[in-house]
């Protein structure tokens, strides 16, 4: 067992007899999978039910993800392979900008010959669950190797608002054992070939899964690698070499998942850096989570209230300061500090935010601000921090109490956290509601299943992030096996966007409509321009499902092998 860089603590060469080596770990494992299976139900896990992702209750996200890995599936292999055309087309991007973790849709997308995987979010759920648990259950063995400090501890990492709230939506970030690895990594030693993989490893992993995780890793890479460089048997031949590899390969992963084909919009179109940040007074907010701690003023951001920590969780570190002030002797790494101080700074911003009030500290150059709107939701960056934070906490009350001691104290702690976080739990219950394997589409006109049978690509007039009747017609179009610019990504091109909308427009306006394409009309200027270029005799222009519709050529005679031309209404 590697050693931990908190000196002074007792860490023994192997597990106690009374619990097998791997008996721990396995245990962490089926905690994680319980607890994903006692907040989110059985029904998500078996990947031919899509339902629960087009139906549910918390927003488009999941769809959008459905989207992006079912027209990615049926793609052929580019060259970069995260390309994903037909999602967007003039305005499309890659399966990374769909938040579909590029990881695992490529081995998906790999084994599609042999199998087909609708949908592969329920497996993540559950393994983000299983791997939070181990992951956390091997660093408290870096301390302690009593099984229910470590059992106890781990299970504190696992039923936290933190991890929770993302998998409840944004199913990628789920992937927070990616942060505890980088700080495992961080708290031991090891051969530097070995350090030079686990990190390479690890940057990669990080890149193909999304882009707010990676420059966590990336940042917990760099002060592990500062603090060797520190020290005084450090080895510069290989940390020259971990310092090209691992940044090298992390860039490699973004190719490989199609980050660099999209050429401005990184900065989003809503929000930016500073607009959500943490409130220093989020982590003591219940929100919509807590049943004992009052409700507190908060920032007006979509994520103001995801950062609490739950009451369990904020009396580890009230413990964990007094017993660190009462019994000195621990000395945490002062480069992991650093770090850690870097992603609060990251996560507070230059616009600093108590209870909802919010004050600039400082003006930063708009060039500045500019290239920091990428990481707009930076309120994010305050995941390692608490979870650094626990880990010492932990470290402390072991350190005062011995791992025997300090575990019945965990166990007291994880069942206040459990009873605090009722509420929450109740409301992630009902996320993904259990219903039929398959959704039911929801423009049910017969309409939409005679024009996608003879058109070969839908357009949405005006297109753009989230356009009125996208999730509609991009669900449709996916179900068809039709392309379509009915998008929602996580960033758009906005030159892009304006130059597609432009196109269209003066194609409904002048009636030289794009031969294949049937236009789904958003708004009264599209269907205005469609009305002043269309056709009587030889187009339709009507609604289905309340939505308005060009149909260009519809009333024109058939001709095999044509599209767009249907002999009636």
């Amino acid at each position: 067992m590697s050693r931990a860089a908190l000196p002074g603590l007792p860490l023994p060469a192997t597990l106690p007899v009374s619990l097998p080596r791997w008996g721990g770990g396995a245990a962490a494992v089926a905690m994680g999978f319980l607890v994903i299976a006692a907040i989110y139900g059985p029904a998500i896990l078996a990947p031919w039910r899509t339902a629960w992702m087009l139906e549910g209750t918390i927003g488009p996200d999941p769809v959008q993800y459905w989207l992006g890995w079912t027209w990615f599936s049926r793609a052929p292999w580019s060259w970069p392979p995260g390309l994903n055309p037909d999602w967007g087309m003039e305005i499309g991007s890659s399966i990374f900008y769909a938040d579909a973790i590029p990881l695992l849709a490529f081995f998906f997308k790999a084994l599609r010959p042999l199998v087909e995987v609708p949908q592969y979010w329920g497996l993540w759920l559950y393994a983000c669950g299983a791997l939070q648990g181990f992951m956390a259950w091997r660093i408290i063995g870096l301390f302690t190797p009593d099984p229910l400090a470590r059992l106890a501890g781990a299970a504190l990492f696992l039923v936290q608002p933190l991890l929770l709230n993302r998998l409840g939506g944004h199913f990628a970030l789920g992937g927070q054992f990616l942060l505890l690895m980088a700080l495992h990594l961080c708290l031991t030693q090891g051969p530097a070939a070995r350090r030079l993989a686990g990190w390479a490893a690890l940057v990669f992993a990080a890149s193909l899964i999304h882009a707010y995780l990676l420059p966590m890793v990336a940042g917990l890479w760099a002060t592990d690698a500062l603090a060797r460089a520190l020290r005084a048997d450090r080895q510069p031949a290989w940390l020259v070499a971990e310092a090209v590899a691992v940044p090298a390969i992390g860039l490699g992963g973004l190719w490989l998942a199609g980050f660099f084909v999209l050429g401005g919009g990184l900065g989003g179109t809503w929000g930016g850096f500073g607009r959500m940040q943490l409130d220093l007074l989020a982590p003591f907010d219940p929100g919509e989570w807590g049943r004992f701690l009052p409700a507190l003023p908060r920032a007006d951001h979509l994520e103001a209230q995801d950062s609490y920590l739950g009451l369990g969780v904020l009396l580890l570190l009230a413990a964990g300061l007094a017993g660190f002030v009462a019994r000195p002797g621990l000395r945490p790494r002062r480069t992991l500090l650093a770090g850690l101080a870097v992603f609060m700074a990251l996560a507070v911003t230059h616009r600093l935010s108590v209870g909802g009030w919010v004050t600039e500290l400082v003006a930063l150059p708009d060039r500045l601000v500019g290239l920091a709107d990428a990481l707009r939701a930076s309120v994010r960056f305050f995941w390692p921090v608490a979870y650094a934070a626990m880990i010492g906490a932990i470290a402390v009350l072991v350190h005062a109490l011995g791992g025997r001691r300090a575990g019945l104290v965990l166990a007291g702690l994880l069942v206040v956290q459990v009873a605090d976080l009722r509420p929450g739990f109740a409301r992630l219950h009902g996320f993904f509601r259990p219903t039929v394997a398959t959704a039911p589409l929801r423009l049910a006109d017969p309409f939409w299943m005679q024009a996608t049978a003879r058109y070969e690509r839908i357009r949405l007039a005006p297109t753009g992030m989230q356009a009125r009747h996208w999730e509609e017609v991009a669900v449709l179009a996916a179900t068809r096996g039709l392309p379509t610019d009915a998008v929602y990504l996580a960033r758009l091109d906005p030159a892009r966007v304006e130059a597609l909308n432009a196109t269209t427009s003066a194609r409904l306006a002048t009636g030289r409509h794009e031969s294949g394409s049937l236009y789904v009309l958003g708004d009264e200027a599209a269907l205005a321009a469609a009305r002043r270029g269309m056709d009587p005799a030889r187009d339709l222009l009507r609604q289905a499902d309340g939505i308005w519709v060009l149909a260009p050529g519809w009333r024109r005679p058939m001709v095999a092998g044509q599209s767009g031309a249907l002999p009636t209404d």
